[in-house]
């Protein structure tokens, strides 16, 4: 059987439509074009693919080669914004650490001032407590009534020139003029003529007690004051019935003549060494 043929012009098969070829190419373009190629070399790509697929090629390696260096481009940026990243975050983990550090350091040097405050404050506190506990010892001491001295009469001795026939005191060795102390703290209940004992002085130890000074030449304390331990009250002498300056001492319980104790006892009794 013959095999006829149509008459007209026939194309070689296999080879496609310009139009699908245009098609093509414009696709690859348009995708490089959406990463940011500039799409100008488009327009020789699709003319030369008019005359021959060479043409067609060229436009297409330049739009490769384009995108290749766009891609480096856009490498390079990205690294580049990556290390500034990488140096902001740097920055930023040096400060917050700066931050954490100098925190410490304040939480510390807090620390370390309240502590010495509190260490300021016992010893402080300890200094107080050992003032106060010696001025007690020392309101609480007894002291000899003339520093130094010694006994010249002796407690209960007989003689005519006591009314009562003894010596009711004691008497300590004093110039004229000597400084006379409160053995002991109390309040001043005479002081003043007593007759026979001369200007003299009764105070009314805190344990109840009392003690008179006698013969003085003056005094130096009123009714009513409070005297301290080692105080100076008067100055020795020789008023009253006295044959020559001295300190006549007693220790009573109570205030009135007669209720005498024995002072050196007394005086030893509050740990004064006689």
């Amino acid at each position: 059987m013959a095999i006829t043929r149509t008459t007209g012009k026939h194309r070689r098969p296999g080879r496609a439509p310009r139009t699908a070829r245009s098609g093509a190419n414009l696709a690859g373009i348009a995708t490089l074009a959406a990463s940011g190629v500039v799409a100008g070399f488009a327009a020789p790509a699709l003319a030369a693919s008019d005359d021959g697929r060479g043409a067609e090629d060229t436009g297409l390696r330049q739009a490769v080669a384009m995108g290749d260096e766009l891609a480096d481009q856009v490498a390079a940026q990205a690294e580049t914004q990556q290390s500034f990243a990488a140096e902001a975050a740097a920055k930023a983990q040096a400060e917050a650490d700066a931050r954490k550090e100098a925190a410490r350091l304040a939480a510390e040097a807090k620390r370390k001032a309240e502590a010495a405050a509190k260490k300021a404050k016992q010893e402080r506190e300890a200094k107080e407590r050992a003032a106060r506990e010696a001025e007690r010892k020392r309101l609480n001491m007894f002291v000899l009534p003339v520093s130094g001295s010694y006994l010249s009469t002796s407690y209960q001795a007989s003689s005519g020139l006591w009314s009562s026939g003894s010596h009711t005191g004691v008497d300590f060795h004093a110039a004229s003029g000597t400084s006379v102390h409160s053995v002991g703290s109390g309040t001043v209940v005479e002081a003043g003529w007593g007759g026979a004992y001369g200007n003299n002085i009764v105070i009314k130890m805190n344990d109840g007690t009392y003690t008179q000074y006698a013969h003085l030449s003056s005094l130096s304390v009123s009714v009513g004051q409070a005297v301290t331990p080692g105080q100076q009250i008067g100055l020795s002498g020789a008023t009253g019935n006295v044959t020559g300056p001295h300190l006549h001492f007693e220790a009573r319980t109570s205030p009135d003549y007669g209720s005498d104790i024995d002072p050196v006892a007394y005086l030893r009794s509050h740990g004064v060494n006689i």
